[in-house]
């Protein structure tokens, strides 16, 4: 049964407020070819009210990285020869990690070779809240008891092919009972389960959220990357990682909104969702 109790007011922050009590993010993301999938994360962490927001990049994207995205703090890493991170860079991640709030792994990520070993290293070992996205959810395959054996929150973003490779489920059964399955993956995975798309569908396994903001423009690349920040941001902040997606959604939604009122709905882009976040955040928390 869909329940709309999924949004919650953000936190409020106190005048003593100080970058260390913001959040702390840790974005392991990017590779050649897809470094902006990683700054799109960072960036849309931050404006979501991230504190402290560390981006983990193959060692020879850092200065490219270090452009996208000034206020974060660029950690270099291990690479392989293709520029995507390497299993050698395990360590320093789960060093990094535990001095994190919320870990986002995946955006931009291949799955292929060392990357997607490394991947699957990393789930089970991050002890800390943790958001898939992209090659992070492409790594598992269909293989779910590496979800249901983590011993800390999990967030999965999804869209419908990914989303078929986890559930041996054909894209239209998906589309055709979009929130049964939804809430049918959370209770074999263990994790709250975001299902992206037209009315984008969040479940616990329990409590289910079909989300009614955004619009057609967002169909572009990047989108998830934003929303992947938005989230990780949210659970940072202290929310619980079933509030946080289903209010990211919506925050998400809403910034696309409010992108589409000044640029329409042809040619909008991720970046001018992220620009938009706080606008859609300062909307939010007045209405409720």
């Amino acid at each position: 049964m869909s329940i709309n109790n999924g949004l919650v007011s953000l936190p409020t922050r106190p005048e003593n407020m100080h970058k260390g009590k913001a959040g702390r993010i840790l974005v392991i993301a990017g590779s050649r070819g897809f470094t902006g999938a990683g700054a799109f994360a960072a960036l849309a962490s931050m404006r979501s009210g991230a504190g402290l927001v560390t981006w983990a990049i193959p060692e020879s994207l850092s200065n490219v990285a270090e452009t996208l995205c000034l206020e974060s703090i660029t950690m270099p890493i291990a690479e392989t020869d293709q520029q995507a991170p390497a299993v050698g860079a395990r360590e320093t991640l789960l060093e990094a990690a535990q001095e994190s709030d919320a870990v986002i792994l995946g955006p931009g990520l291949p799955v292929a070779g060392e990357s997607g070993e490394l991947m699957r290293l990393l789930i089970p070992e991050i002890k800390k809240s943790l958001v898939l996205d992209a090659g992070g959810i492409r790594a598992i395959g269909n293989n779910l008891m590496a979800l249901r054996n983590r011993k800390h929150p999990t967030v999965i973003t999804p869209h419908p092919g990914e989303f078929a490779d986890l559930s041996n489920i054909s894209i239209a059964d998906i589309e055709s009972q979009r929130e049964a399955n939804c809430k049918t993956l959370a209770e074999k995975s263990s994790a709250v389960v975001l299902l992206k798309g037209y009315n984008t569908v969040v479940s616990d396994g329990v409590n289910s959220y079909i989300n009614q903001t955004g619009n057609q423009g967002m169909a572009t690349a990047g989108m998830g990357d934003v929303l992947s920040g938005i989230i990780a941001a949210f659970i940072a902040s202290g929310i619980a990682p079933f509030q946080a997606a289903c209010t990211g959604a919506y925050i998400h939604g809403l910034a696309g909104d409010i992108a589409r009122e000044q640029f329409g709905v042809h040619g909008l882009i991720a970046s001018d969702v992220i620009n938009k976040i706080p606008e859609a955040i300062l909307r939010y928390t007045q209405s409720s």
